[in-house]
């Protein structure tokens, strides 16, 4: 398991193991991580972990956040990286093998009024090469930081507490997201990647996650969480059924399987 070892002044104050899919660091109490002291703000960072990858967020804070000497709003942590934070250190320590991470480079978002669709022959060379259709575009990794909201997302591996598996049969299944509102009413998206994001930046972000038991949704950002079947979700990840209806962000989708 990953962990970070916070110090100041090169003395080693605790260790703390990344245990759960999101760590909040900050001065107010409420942090898993809190570090008393003027510099940090309130809620000054975040981080998030995905399996045996780590991925740390500044959120917004007043003094910044470093990474290994560098000012970062979102990093992929690497194992001994060092996350400066005024005085403090914390040292990213994850011996496990890092996984490739172009899943999480081409994580898809949906901006409602977006791209227009391009001619067939365009759109299946483009569907091959990044995974995109109208309506729904791949986050352009030369953006400013700041901008990059929805380049990291939590996905959880096991379903929300009381919900059933998805069956076997389903297992094996090609998943498709289809837009059932907005200009691009009717686009579909094959689910491929490991992640993919969806939402407006800034104002709400979700992620669907792909593993081997299935489809998760997870909230990653915004006041309100998704919407799935007119009920709205709670921060455990949702394993996804058939036919089930999400709703992100104003914009409305079916989640299904191919047969």
């Amino acid at each position: 398991m990953a962990k970070m070892i916070l110090s100041m002044d090169g003395l080693v104050l605790k260790e703390i193991p990344l245990d759960k899919e999101r760590i909040t660091i900050g001065r107010k109490a409420h942090n898993d991580i809190q570090i008393d002291n003027l510099a940090i703000s309130g809620e000054h960072a975040a981080i998030v972990t995905i399996l045996n990858d780590s991925f740390l967020e500044d959120l917004n804070s007043t003094n910044g956040t470093l990474v290994n000497g560098q000012p970062v709003k979102k990093h992929f942590l690497k194992n001994n990286d060092v996350v400066e934070l005024g005085k403090y250190k914390l040292k990213y320590i994850n011996e496990a093998p890092v996984a490739a991470n172009a899943d999480f480079e081409k994580t898809m978002i949906m901006r409602p009024g977006g791209l227009k669709a391009p001619p067939p022959a365009e759109e299946a060379q483009a569907r091959a090469a990044a995974q995109t259709v109208v309506g729904i575009e791949p986050e352009k990794t030369s953006a400013p930081v700041g901008q990059a909201t929805a380049s990291i997302a939590a996905a959880a591996v096991a379903p929300a507490a009381g919900q059933a598996p998805a069956a076997p049969v389903q297992q094996q299944l090609p998943a498709v997201i289809q837009l059932l509102n907005g200009p691009n009413i009717g686009k579909e998206l094959e689910l491929t990647k490991t992640l993919t994001t969806l939402g407006k930046p800034g104002v709400q972000v979700a992620v669907i996650a792909k593993r081997p038991h299935g489809y998760f949704l997870t909230h990653v950002e915004g006041a309100h969480y998704p919407i799935v079947n007119g009920n709205s979700l709670d921060p455990q990840a949702y394993q996804l059924e058939d036919h089930d209806v999400i709703e992100i962000a104003g914009i409305k989708m079916e989640f299904y399987f191919k047969t």
